[in-house]
């Protein structure tokens, strides 16, 4: 599969004079019509069904990428498709797949197809038992990271397709070297979408992948409709909007998220008011110490305390720390409330396709008057 960068209009030229036809010969004409994208919040990629195949469009699968579209034509078992480069075709329903993020596994599980799932990248840090088990009992293997992939084993393994993230133009080195063997590869942008829902949304997906667009479209209506009646309880009813502040420093730097975020998002739609709200930036934000300090003197509640599981690690990082007001109030909430033994976090796996829990979580936290039987799911309180 090569990067395409074509406009929309070339696209659906193109797209309409493609035909499908099945082994025997018999031709299947289909015609893609605009306005049938079935993707209604993500914006890193679109998903249009036809009558004999579907297109899937991943737009600017990576931080910086500039009119990159990557199209891929899944076709069903028993059928041919005529496109110029064959390594743009899946076939479906996929029955190997590679993930190189244990954020996909949620997805595919969720639409009972687990049993596909034959390689993944960072398997001690997958959570869910099933899945991990799979993992030390060798069903699933480890394909290694990026540079180091272990590209013998993925060949042995022999999957229908590689799923990546793309964390820069660089990944398209070690993307290159998969193409050359065969193998074929699909970004996965799920993780740059800003809303919620979007990144959700991406289950849509895996339903094309697996032909299971009925489960997964009833998955993310579900989800949709829990997100929103959470939204609308939250904003009917907060008085006011606490102030929050994010993260740790990473020596001297602290990385803040933009006001145009995932968690800005969340902390929005939770009846918060996140201290760099109004910021924007297609990337994280670095910062000195000093400055997030001064501004930290602000928030009312601290969320997302990195990697600390206590309050005495904090001002180990820098004494300052232990006067900021949240510290002092004792208001720190981190999202590592489910950890595997290895430190996988369900966060960042079944989050993705949860984010119901989170706001629900979030809101609890900052408006607890809302929710006061609320059980945390993702979150604790750091003591």
């Amino acid at each position: 599969m090569k990067t395409y960068v074509f406009s929309t209009a070339i696209f659906l030229i193109t797209a309409v004079l493609i035909s499908c036809s099945r082994e025997s010969g018999i031709k299947a004409e289909y015609r893609l019509i605009a306005n049938k994208n079935i993707v209604s919040y993500a914006k890193r990629f679109a998903i249009h069904r036809t009558d004999s195949c579907t297109i899937v469009r991943i737009l600017n699968p990576w931080q910086g990428a500039d009119n990159v579209e990557n199209i891929y034509y899944l076709v069903k078992r028993g059928y041919n498709i005529s496109v110029p480069d064959t390594s743009s075709v899946i076939y479906v329903p996929v029955q190997k797949i590679v993930c190189m993020s244990t954020t996909h596994l949620a997805m595919i599980k969720s639409i009972g197809a687990e049993h596909s799932i034959k390689g993944v990248s960072g398997s001690e840090f997958i959570y869910d038992s099933i899945l991990s088990r799979n993992a030390r009992d060798g069903i699933i293997k480890d394909v290694g990271y990026e540079s180091s992939l272990n590209n013998e084993l993925i060949l042995n393994i022999k999957p229908d397709i590689v799923m990546i993230y793309g964390i820069g133009s660089e990944s398209l080195g070690y993307v290159g070297k998969l193409r050359e063997l065969g193998v074929k590869v699909m970004f996965n942008a799920d993780y740059l979408e800003t809303n919620p829902l979007g990144k959700a949304e991406w289950i849509k997906l895996f339903g094309s992948l697996y032909c299971k667009e009925a489960m997964s479209d009833s998955i993310f209506e579900s989800v949709t409709d829990l997100y929103l009646q959470y939204k609308n309880e939250i904003t009917g009813n907060d008085r006011y909007r606490p102030k929050v502040m994010l993260g740790l420093p990473f020596r001297d730097t602290w990385y803040i998220s933009p006001g145009n975020s995932y968690i800005s998002t969340l902390i929005n739609d939770a009846g918060g008011e996140y201290l760099w709200g109004k910021s924007i930036s297609a990337v994280s934000m670095p910062y000195g110490l000093e400055s997030v300090y001064l501004r930290s003197l602000e928030a009312d509640y601290w969320l997302n305390t990195g990697s600390a599981v206590s309050k005495r690690q904090i001002p180990i990082i820098d004494s300052r720390l232990a006067s900021i007001p949240a510290f002092i109030k004792g208001n720190l909430y981190n999202n590592n409330k489910r950890l595997s033994s290895a430190g996988g976090n369900d966060y960042w796996e079944s989050g993705t396709i949860n984010p119901h829990l989170i706001l629900k979580d979030i809101a609890a936290i900052l408006h607890p008057e809302l929710y006061v039987d609320h059980e945390l799911y993702y979150y604790r309180k750091i003591e």
